[in-house]
């Protein structure tokens, strides 16, 4: 897992990118956009650690998917910080239209499934989003967070597919290979935006180590 850059921004905006924490069915089932889903114990300890983490760290905004995993997960956050959860549509999981709460076992006996995991460029979720929206959808939302904002650190909370595909966008990595990215629950990946540069990726999948380090105004 990569640490911290030695070589933290002094401009622009930094992007932490908080996967939502643990839920009953985190990795048995795809709930997608379903509503009523909820952190575990776990989950909440998770999110907790993220609100640890940011210590040191002057946080500007805190942004979150409106699913209520993603909103429970940005919650110690916004208590450490005083900051308001702001709820933005760009952070959604990706829309998995008639898949939506299937379990995952039993997904990947379709055919479809080596489809998802090795060509996801070529995918579309029936009566759903496709990657390519998906990732489009995401990486546009980031853009217009960070023009909004003008720079600072943004806290984003959203979910596995997006935040891989957001990854993938700043790495330069075809979307076609963002399934060998993993972000865990709980996790935190960091961008760094500066105006008229490429993006540079500083960790992914953090779980563990403070985030201080990440960003020296």
């Amino acid at each position: 897992m990569p640490g911290p850059s030695s070589e933290p921004p002094q401009q622009g905006t930094l992007l932490l990118l908080v996967r939502h924490g643990e839920t009953p069915t985190t990795g048995t089932v795809l709930p997608g956009r379903a509503a009523g889903l909820h952190l575990s114990d776990r989950g909440r300890a998770q999110a907790e650690r993220v609100a640890e983490r940011l210590t040191g760290l002057s946080v500007s905004a805190i942004y979150s998917s409106p699913l209520e995993r993603a909103r429970e997960t940005a919650e110690p956050t916004a208590e450490r910080t005083g900051l308001d959860v702001i709820h933005d549509d760009g952070l959604l999981e990706c829309d998995f239209g008639d898949w939506t709460g299937a379990a995952i076992a039993d997904l990947a006996a379709l055919p479809q499934w080596h489809t998802v995991q090795h060509s996801p460029s070529e995918f579309r979720f029936p009566n759903g989003e496709s990657f390519t929206e998906m990732q489009a959808r995401i990486v546009g939302a980031l853009e217009v967070l960070c023009t909004a904002r003008g720079g600072g650190v943004l806290v984003c909370f959203s979910h596995a597919d997006p935040i891989k595909a957001a990854v993938a966008h700043a790495l330069g990595t075809p979307l076609d290979l963002f399934q060998r990215i993993v972000i865990s629950p709980g996790s935190v990946s960091a961008i760094s935006v500066v105006e008229d540069h490429a993006p540079t990726v500083l960790t992914v999948n953090s779980t563990s180590e403070p985030l201080s380090g990440l960003w020296a105004p």
